[in-house]
């Protein structure tokens, strides 16, 4: 296995769904055995829990999720009982890597010699220390502005006012043990039950492997190289190439040249070929279209230009692994409406599996179905 893996791109696409657990029958699955929360879902559009739907989630109580702001900054869900192991494993993987992620608060640290690690567990601290019970985000804003040192904060011109930056904000809140409270908008923090914290001290690269980002890339978007993933976490190219997994074998999609990887314990997999064809209609945000390879996933640029617009992004239908095409929700009053394009032709039975998940995402909503619209 030394000299590398080839494989096709039917075969990506197949071992990526299988990971992802998109193959599982409804109500087959739980929050435990459902490997995706080892690395988040994006708790952003249909939500996260449109996402674990879709892979099988069955009766559960609403307590085990937690949600996050992690990676991204973005708001993810994951298992509430592996909350101290999410908190090191979506921690900066080093100093440049902090830098990076604070994106422009990291000028006015580097200009006053204070080292981004150093700042970030001081923003911690003080979140720690002012949500003693559920605080709105605003409150806490304007409380922690009031506590900060003027590095740690700028003018915002939407809001005409002084406050401290956004990703330190963000990043932050869950190294101080806060999580977010599902369903609240503006979002409410508040203290994770029983999680000792600041967990700021340990860096991202102290992660168990189960929830280590690097390696849940590989898992769930493997093959890959070092710049998806630094794309992915938002980390600097160098700091995952520092953290690159040891256990990785080169592999090879169709013959082209790029230098990708794939965590050896996953060979085989990568190898058992295309996907069924379950359909499913995923949510703009869902893990699925979260890769950075997307020329893979959708190869014509006016899809992918669609698929992945900046604002009013489309949910993606799903056969097997293929985007065979886009989904537009069309709500009225307690009725929900989809209008639905075609990428290519369907069969009858995806047209029927479509209108299945249709009445799923209706019921999910807690709205009536209405018009299933296709458009060619």
């Amino acid at each position: 296995m030394a000299s590398g893996l080839t494989v096709t791109r039917a075969d990506v696409l197949g071992f990526r769904w299988r990971a992802h657990g998109l193959d599982a029958a409804a109500e087959s699955a739980s929050v435990e055995s459902i490997g995706i929360l080892d690395l988040g879902v994006q708790d952003t559009g249909e939500g996260a829990r449109w996402s674990l739907l879709n892979r099988g989630l069955g009766a559960t109580d609403p307590d085990e999720l937690l949600y996050a702001w992690t990676l991204r900054g973005a708001p993810h869900a994951y298992r509430r009982s592996d909350a101290a192991a999410v908190a090191v494993a979506t921690a900066p993987l080093d100093e440049r890597d902090a830098g990076k992620r604070i994106f422009d608060a990291a000028k006015p640290l580097r200009d006053k010699g204070i080292g981004f690690l150093d700042a970030l567990a001081r923003v911690a601290h003080a979140e720690r220390d002012i949500v003693a019970r559920p605080t709105v985000k605003g409150a806490l804003s304007t409380e922690l502005t009031a506590r900060l040192p003027a590095e740690h904060l700028r003018f915002c011109r939407p809001c005409n006012t002084t406050h401290s930056f956004e990703q330190p904000f963000r990043i932050a809140a869950l190294q101080a043990g806060l999580e977010l409270e599902p369903d609240t908008s503006p979002p409410v923090l508040r203290r994770i039950p029983k999680l000792r914290a600041p967990m700021f001290g340990k860096p991202g690269t102290a992660a168990d492997e189960r929830f280590d980002v690097v390696r849940g890339y590989l898992r769930f978007f493997g093959p890959a190289g070092p710049k998806q993933v630094a794309a992915y976490i938002d980390a600097p190219l160098a700091s995952v190439k520092a953290h690159w997994p040891e256990d990785t074998v080169p592999v090879t999609v169709d013959g082209t040249g790029d230098a990708l990887h794939l965590l050896a314990e996953d060979v085989e997999a990568a190898a058992a070929g295309p996907a069924q064809g379950d359909v499913r209609l995923l949510g703009a945000f869902d893990p699925w279209l979260q890769l950075r390879d997307r020329e893979l996933l959708v190869p014509t640029t006016a899809h992918a230009k669609d698929l992945w617009r900046t604002l009013g992004r489309p949910g993606a239908v799903v056969r097997g692994g293929e985007v065979i095409g886009t989904w537009r929700p069309r709500s009225s009053g307690g009725t929900l409406g989809l209008l639905l394009e075609r990428w290519a032709t369907w069969s009858p039975q995806a047209i029927k599996a479509v209108n299945a998940q249709a009445e799923a995402l209706a019921t999910y909503r807690g709205a009536k179905l209405g018009k299933v619209a296709i458009e060619a």
